[in-house]
């Protein structure tokens, strides 16, 4: 199997490796004393019979030194290259581990009724509040989503942005007929008398007008009049008019049962009678309302006004001074504050945040266990191979030094009790 390069492993991965070998070492080297042991001790326990003893238990410790050697190293590969069964075990079940795997995951953590017990054991509104009252975090806080909003707001295409509000307003306020719900607003204004203020206020501001442009009544009619009626009729004409509109006005203004009153009174009734049941009406309303829409220089607005909009939050966002930061750090501490005493809000937001978590994980566990699955499929299976055996190896390396060490165990006590059997 390929060896990834050491430059391209992680550090930790890196000291991984080492530990690994030097493990490999020490085991390796073990079975190499217990064989040096055996060969010596055959040799000589004729001359020396205690010798038995020691050759059976090297003999048992090199047989569990290569039983566990064996062991460990089908989990990874074949021994010796050899095409034995059931060796290669990872890589050649890889995929089938990966699924296993995210089934466990599946049926062991991702279970309601498991994410319900650890967050109803956790305070998570007060602990979250503690956080946030801190003015440092909440500054953190901020400037975290200061960057996430600009990085949105920069990645957005203005186009798009003004082709979805475009959407969003034929959808929302052009499609809609306008007139009957205008009727009855204006119906609901005119019973109630709120619109007297504004006949009251439209006849202040002609009063005020009128009595700051007398200029502007010179000529009015009397530019209309014959050319053989004397000048001084076309300024009795000009002055009269401008007399009788300053004296109407006055009147108007002064008694709030004047005709005219009643008139704009009447005039608005049959207005609202007419957006709501004339089709006419309604008709020109609408045709009004798409032509202002569809003006170039509306939608030219539009996107001014967009941009602007913009310009702005990209300006406050990145500015640390700015009153919006500032207000949303301010704000951020202050709910820490509440979450840290407000018994009901904590009552609140834990059970919010259980109920959204649980919801989550019974609607899309096996969507979240399917990352495991995925992804290990995906790996390639020496890659695979070494980083589970950088993970575990140097744990398997002593599972061969305990299996020398019993073996060695086991034989002499094999020994022992068949010699004891035999010589008895």
């Amino acid at each position: 199997m390929a060896r990834t390069p050491t430059a391209l492993l992680s550090p930790a991965d890196q000291e991984r490796r080492r530990a690994l070998r030097t493990m490999k070492t020490i085991a390796l080297a073990a079975l190499l004393v217990l064989a040096v042991v055996f060969v010596v001790s055959f040799a000589l326990q004729g001359r020396y019979p205690w010798l038995a003893y020691v050759r059976a238990a090297a003999e048992g410790g090199m047989v569990g030194a290569l039983a566990d050697w064996f062991a460990v190293t089908a989990l990874f590969r074949r021994p010796l290259g050899l095409p034995i069964p059931h060796t290669a075990i990872i890589p050649n079940r890889k995929d089938e581990i990966g699924r296993t795997l995210g089934e466990f995951v599946e049926t062991n953590f991702l279970s309601g009724d498991v994410v319900r017990t650890k967050l109803e054991s956790t305070a998570i509104a007060s602990r979250l509040g503690a956080w946030l009252a801190d003015p440092a975090h909440a500054e953190r806080v901020t400037v975290e989503a200061s960057a996430m909003a600009s990085g949105v707001l920069r990645a957005l295409s203005d186009d798009d942005v003004r082709s979805v509000l475009e959407d969003l307003a034929r959808e929302h306020l052009i499609a809609p007929a306008w007139g009957p719900p205008l009727g009855g607003w204006l119906t609901r204004v005119v019973a109630s008398g709120a619109h007297h203020h504004a006949v009251d206020l439209a006849a202040d501001s002609i009063a005020a007008w009128l009595e700051g442009n007398r200029a502007s009544f010179e000529g009015l009619v009397s530019r209309r009049l014959p050319s053989w009626v004397p000048r001084v009729a076309h300024r009795f004409v000009d002055d009269t008019v401008y007399k009788e509109a300053v004296t109407f006005i006055a009147a108007v203004r002064a008694d709030p049962d004047h005709p005219a009153r009643h008139a704009i009174d009447g005039y608005l009734e049959r207005l609202a009678e007419n957006l709501q049941h004339d089709p006419a009406t309604i008709g020109r309303l609408e045709d009004a309302k798409v032509a202002v829409f569809d003006s170039p220089r509306v939608r030219e607005l539009a996107g001014e006004a967009w941009n602007t909009v913009k310009t702005g939050l990209l300006s406050a966002l990145g500015d640390p001074e700015s009153g919006l930061r500032r207000r949303a750090s301010s704000a951020l501490s202050e709910i820490g504050e509440r979450l840290m005493t407000d018994a009901a809000l904590q009552r609140r937001v834990d059970t919010w945040v259980s109920d959204a978590a649980v919801f989550l994980v019974d609607r899309y566990r096996h969507d979240i266990a399917s990352i495991i699955t995925d992804t290990v499929e995906r790996w390639d299976p020496a890659e695979t191979t070494e980083k589970i055996e950088l993970m575990v190896g140097r744990d398997l390396q002593y599972i061969r030094l305990n299996g020398t060490i019993v073996g060695a165990l086991a034989g002499l006590a094999i020994f022992s009790i068949a010699t004891a059997l035999l010589g008895t």
